[in-house]
């Protein structure tokens, strides 16, 4: 449309005239306008129907989620499926690392005769005790002074137990002393632990009782056992020395231990209710380390291989 002098008298035209039909209608009017506002409902009336049918369906989709009761409901029924199932993920992932700890707690058991009741590392003693509590206590068999061990080998002794629970003190604290046996040369010792602080986890502390005997780097030990198998039962797997200290003017040679048992990754153990009949010796041990393990510079020429 042109911007001419023709247009602008129409455009006022039509206003003024618009203004009229208004005031009229507000005061009630009839006839002809009343037959022009009809036929302007009906036109606009149609063309509104028209632009709500092709809008309803949206705004009412979006209605329905956000607010309809039933949606919420279903909105969070299916968060609460993904939560159980997150879950049911986490307890499967669990139960197959409780089934291969098993596995092996069992394997070693077998191999020594030991029967055991299993249980569940729940609890760790505070600050820096070398302690840990089980879930099995009395009502499953379980008292102080019986020996605890896992798949790889000795974790400790049970200190004190209550109807479900039970405290366990592990071999690598520092008050913890075991009698051992060093396979191959037949030669008995203890071991106690060297607590927490020592880089690389904890370690124990052999010391043999024979003044002459010969300690190696890769030796294997085993527990001695105690008598009817408190606090210790025989054979079970303790570590392998690692290191073969200076023996100075002690009358006793010392080493350093790795305990097989790795005290900071417990999670199932085996605490041996009944000892073996015959005592399995060096049948339980795994396989003798590789020769990668060296002396420590500071050990004597005579405990080198």
């Amino acid at each position: 449309m042109h911007d001419s002098r023709r247009t602008r008298l129409v455009l006022g035209a039509l206003l003024l005239a618009a203004l009229a039909l208004i005031t009229f209608d507000a005061r009630g009017g009839g006839g002809p306008v009343s037959a022009l506002g009809s036929f302007g409902g009906t036109v606009f009336g149609a063309a509104q129907s028209v632009v709500g049918a092709v809008t309803r369906p949206v705004t009412s989709f979006f209605s329905n989620v956000s607010g309809a009761p039933a949606s919420q409901a279903k909105i969070a029924a299916l968060q609460s499926e993904v939560i159980r199932l997150r879950v049911e993920l986490s307890e499967a992932r669990l139960s197959k690392a409780q089934a291969a700890q098993l596995q092996q707690l069992l394997a070693l058991s077998g191999r020594g005769r030991y029967r055991i009741v299993a249980a569940n590392v729940i609890a760790a003693a505070p600050g820096f005790a070398g302690a840990v509590t089980i879930d099995a206590g009395r009502a499953d068999g379980i008292r102080p002074d019986l020996t605890v061990l896992n798949g790889s080998g000795l974790v400790g002794t049970v200190t004190s137990a209550s109807a479900h629970t039970a405290t366990v003190l592990l071999t690598t604290d520092a008050t913890a002393t075991v009698g051992v046996q060093v396979a191959g040369t037949g030669q008995v010792g203890a071991v106690t632990g060297t607590g927490p602080g020592r880089a690389g986890g904890p370690m124990l502390r052999l010391q043999v009782f024979d003044a002459s005997a010969i300690l190696r780097v890769g030796e294997q030990l085993v527990t001695f056992g105690s008598v009817h198998g408190q606090p210790y039962v025989p054979g079970v797997p303790v570590g392998v020395i690692t290191q073969v200290l200076a023996s100075g003017n002690t009358l006793t040679k010392a080493a350093l231990v790795r305990p097989y048992a790795n005290a900071n990754a417990l999670g199932m153990v085996g605490v041996v209710v009944v000892p073996p009949r015959v005592n399995p010796r060096f049948s339980v041990l795994p396989p003798r380390p590789a020769a990668s393990l060296t002396p420590h510079p500071g050990a004597t020429p005579a405990t080198r291989r």
